[in-house]
């Protein structure tokens, strides 16, 4: 497993992410932590140690299993974890607040069994919130040793630069990372987000890149979508199944059966050939899907089967971000 730095850092990490939204019990589709252990133990096995998970994910779950099955191993791995959505009922218990990152922080060391975060990402941008609070705050807690660096998670481009440049003006610890909704599927990252990214030396590490499953090929069209993901996820029927989503993943199973492997890994294949993207995130639920994601590391695609996987791709409307209108578009 090859390791690359994260952004203009100096901190090193591996070329695949492992996604931990599917660990915890909050719904039917996820795993706990005796299923968790054995992927754990491939992922590290595999050379594999850049982890990502969130406070909200199933309440913090998913970090306790994170931090009991890593505290063996913890100064060989980078951990990743986020902040921002609702973690209560009350007015505090959400945003990007001074008070509400404190309590987020502390909580997330505890559930990490750790005295640092490696990295700390907000999930969301928050329009409650002044970004000079939000970059103060994280500045501190750099400052601290709570924290080793800070990262961004998916906002309009025009907001990460507003953020980093208030970093800049006020001396404040920087952005080094971008999570971004990127994917073969979804790539209306490349307009300005990506070039951006480039331009400033800050890591791309996607989300969802297969889109959910989608892109694994098990949706097919013209066929009532039935699994406990679909079920679960409420956004995801509206972000994808339209035709032309379908022309995208039936051209990616083209291309993946003249090339003998999977659908998902032609899709991760086509995201690691691209030099700015550092590692996308992929959450798995069986040791085989993670078997599959490093595999996808030795598929090469020439530019010609690249240019046919790109070929069906009709721009989308902005999706996977907060707005001032929308809490979540």
């Amino acid at each position: 497993m090859r390791c690359v730095n994260l952004g203009g850092s100096g901190v090193k990490v591996s070329r695949i992410c492992l996604g931990c939204l599917s660990f915890g019990n909050a719904n039917e589709w996820m795993i706990e932590i005796e299923e968790v252990r054995p992927i754990i133990k491939r992922a590290l096995d595999s050379g594999i140690n850049f982890f990502d998970s969130a406070n909200v994910y199933s309440r913090g779950r998913s970090e306790e299993i994170l931090g009991e099955l890593l505290k063996g191993c913890r100064d060989d791995v980078v951990i990743a974890t986020k902040v921002y959505n609702a973690m209560g009922d009350g007015p505090n218990d959400r945003g990007l607040s001074r008070i509400h990152i404190l309590q987020q922080v502390e909580a997330s060391l505890r559930s990490l069994q750790t005295d640092h975060i490696d990295l700390y990402q907000i999930h969301r941008w928050d329009y409650d919130t002044p970004i000079e609070e939000t970059l103060k705050t994280l500045d501190d807690l750099v400052r601290q040793g709570r924290i080793r660096y800070i990262g961004a998670s998916s906002m309009y481009a025009w907001q990460f630069v507003k953020a980093l440049w208030t970093s800049d003006r006020l001396g404040l610890e920087r952005f080094v990372s971008m999570q971004n909704h990127y994917n073969l599927c979804y790539r209306e990252e490349e307009r300005e987000m990506i070039p951006l990214c480039i331009d400033q030396q800050v890591a791309l590490i996607p989300w969802s890149p297969l889109a959910r499953g989608f892109l694994t090929g098990k949706y097919k069209r013209g066929q009532t979508p039935d699994s406990p993901r679909f079920r679960f996820d409420k956004p995801f029927a509206k972000r994808f199944f339209r035709s032309e989503d379908f022309d995208v993943v039936e051209r990616v199973e083209e291309i993946a059966q003249e090339k003998g492997v999977t659908p998902a890994q032609v899709a991760l294949a086509w995201l690691l050939h691209k030099d700015y993207v550092t590692a996308p995130i992929v959450g798995v639920t069986k040791i085989n899907h993670l078997e599959q994601a490093v595999e996808a590391l030795e598929i090469h695609l020439t530019s010609k089967e690249v240019k046919r996987l790109e070929e069906p791709y009709i721009p989308h409307p902005i999706i996977g971000i907060t707005s001032s209108l929308y809490p979540y578009v």
